[in-house]
């Protein structure tokens, strides 16, 4: 413990607690935040700190695996399980191939149940519950979904189930997931003592730009935790885990806790004296502490880190004839998953099959463009690639909904126009790279070169708006920086043409009648159908017209969709520019605007941005 800290207890008893043999040992492990990293994590998180300033190289599913067979040796009683968003992964071979090598990394670990992260609702409750935990296949099998895992077998989904209490059914007030579950450690005299489980996920996933879905609501976290402690305790379930997906930071080194603040920190203060230990995660951070109940008595406050850098080990002592948690013996671990023990084969054949697979079907010919697609901007703020992606937005919002999809209500009406942020003045474009000619492959656009040329894990989102909101939108371009007038453009699809007056002021540079859609002038008080990405109609990219529309409806994710429209042009042209154009350009006054920086190069595999009613989304926090 000199390198990784001391482990968190519960008072000086729990130093001794393994020889109080008269209670019932019980070991929870955890881990959190996966999102698909099964050979490494990213870049940034590989390296992590311990106690004193010690660095350990961590990641990996072959190491997670025999970690755990270390930790779960000489324990009758061992649960693992996880606090949420283990899929809707970012790396390519999960993300590209329906997050099903993920699941079955997880199967082979023998994970026993999760909640539910922000994450694990970016496709929608139905693929979710029906993909992912039943394995049932939807439309185009065996492309999309439906790949054979490493041992041959197509998908058949998970071994475990997910749980969670606050999400409901907007229609119906019930629970989306089951809100907890009890699990059985075996006593002495083969006397079975119950342990429940409460899952929560974070506030504000219904509304947030990867898991938007208006079929959804979500109730008070704290409210539903002290709801559902004090049910289990009424049916004689007296130990009681919160596992949450929402964090908190506290300290420096993983298996410490200072200065901690967060969300999930006020709810461990403040929730009810019932639940003995509160596992966290969704802000990637690493911690391991005891806070003190309403009542002052001390349970574990963990956070187990992200992909696959930590497992987190509580150690509980259940009396045995009433199966309340001692709490004075209670410790918990942080452990890193680190490199210094041979990896197991299964995981490690396991994550090189998948990686094999996503490379060989990355490269699969989808399209072909005839010329480069570029991001750079002309002095009116148009782009090849941006004219592309506002086309494949507009497209996207003519097509029917996803498979599986369980959280639209209102009706599908096809878009009539599309728009798309080039450089907004909050976070990343929805373009990612140039779309490049390969003349050596004769312009061939392959699987991978179209999945990481667009997208950041948000779907493309049709609301309703009336023309005056179009028109401030527009308008909303520009906007007075100090004294420099700064320019944050928007795509248009092909079917509409704009021009502004670069001598008007900021706010009076778009006049209705210079908006042509289908030819015909933008009416403001007509209604119009529009589509863009998620961030950019929730208010997230900074143009807070468009919060005022109605009757939104979620499309496919970004990268996924934007590949389907590559395939169904099969040829990529790029279009002419000039679907903006300016008038008194040669005036004593004009003033195009200062464009905005065109945003660095990034895959979907670096993430998505993620932003929601009430939270930032919490992502990478730490």
């Amino acid at each position: 413990m000199a390198a990784t800290g001391t482990p968190a207890l519960a008072s000086g008893h729990a130093r001794d607690a393994a020889s109080a043999s008269e209670y019932v040992d019980v070991q929870l492990l955890n881990i959190t935040d996966l999102h698909g990293y099964l050979q490494a994590p990213p870049p940034g998180d590989v390296v992590i700190t311990g106690a004193g300033g010690q660095q350990f190289t961590v990641g990996g599913v072959a190491y997670l695996a025999t970690h755990l067979e270390n930790l779960r040796a000489g324990h009758t009683n061992s649960i693992f399980f996880a606090p949420g968003d283990l899929f809707s992964g970012w790396e390519f071979p999960a993300e590209s191939l329906a997050d099903e090598p993920t699941i079955e990394a997880l199967n082979r670990l023998g994970l026993d149940f999760a909640t539910a992260g922000n994450h694990e609702f970016d496709r929608t409750p139905g693929f979710m519950i029906d993909h992912m935990e039943h394995g049932r296949p939807y439309a185009g099998e065996g492309w999309t979904n439906s790949f054979p895992d490493s041992a041959g077998r197509t998908f058949r989904g998970a071994k475990f189930r997910y749980y969670c209490a606050n999400m409901l059914w907007g229609h119906s007030g019930r629970t989306v997931l089951p809100p907890v579950n009890v699990e059985w450690v075996q006593g002495p005299g083969g006397r079975r003592l119950p342990i429940g489980f409460i899952h929560l996920t974070v506030t504000g996933t219904e509304t947030s730009s990867t898991g938007f879905q208006t079929a959804l609501r979500m109730l008070d976290q704290l409210k539903t935790a002290n709801r559902y402690a004090a049910l289990l305790k009424s049916q004689g379930v007296n130990a009681i885990v919160l596992s949450m997906h929402d964090g908190a930071v506290a300290g420096s080194d993983f298996n410490s806790g200072s200065q901690p603040t967060g969300p999930a920190y006020d709810l461990a203060l403040a929730v009810s004296p019932d639940i003995d230990a509160i596992v966290t995660g969704h802000w990637h951070c690493a911690f391991n502490m005891m806070v003190p109940d309403p009542s002052g008595r001390p349970r574990p406050f963990v956070e187990a880190g992200c992909h696959a850098q930590l497992i987190n080990e509580i150690n509980l002592r259940l009396d045995p004839v009433t199966g309340k948690v001692v709490r004075e013996l209670t410790r918990s671990t942080n452990h890193p998953n680190t490199h210094d023990v041979t990896p197991d084969q299964d995981l490690k054949e396991t994550a090189d099959y998948w990686t094999g697979y996503a490379d060989n079907r990355g490269a699969t010919r989808v399209g072909r463009q005839t010329a480069t697609f570029t991001r750079s901007l002309n002095s009116m703020g148009e782009s090849t690639m941006g004219n592309l992606a506002a086309d494949w937005a507009l497209w996207a919002g003519k097509q029917s909904l996803d498979p599986f999809d369980t959280g639209n209500i209102y009706p599908n009406v096809p878009a009539d126009l599309a728009l798309i942020a080039l450089a907004p003045r909050s976070g990343p474009s929805v373009i990612n790279t140039d779309l490049t000619l390969d003349a050596t492959t004769q312009g061939a656009v392959s699987y991978r070169k179209a999945f990481n040329a667009v997208g950041y894990g948000n779907p493309i989102l049709t609301a309703t708006v009336t023309g005056q909101v179009i028109h401030d939108t527009l308008e909303q371009q520009w906007k007075l920086k100090g004294t420099v007038l700064t320019y944050a453009p928007f795509a248009v699809s092909h079917n509409v043409r704009y021009t502004f007056d670069a001598a008007g002021s900021a706010g009076n540079r778009v006049a209705p009648a210079d908006v042509l859609i289908d030819g015909t002038p933008l009416d403001l008080h007509a209604t119009y159908r529009l589509a863009t990405t998620a961030y950019t109609l929730i208010g997230a990219d900074d143009y807070p017209a468009l919060l005022d529309h109605t009757k939104p409806v979620r499309h496919t994710r970004d990268f996924e969709s934007f590949v389907a429209y590559v395939q169904s042009q099969s040829v990529l042209t790029p279009a002419p520019l000039g679907r903006v154009t300016a008038r008194n350009m040669t005036a004593l006054r004009a003033d195009t605007g200062q464009l905005l920086p065109v945003p660095e190069t990034r895959t979907a595999e670096t993430g998505p941005r993620v932003a929601s009613a009430g939270t930032d989304g919490g992502e990478g926090r730490c």
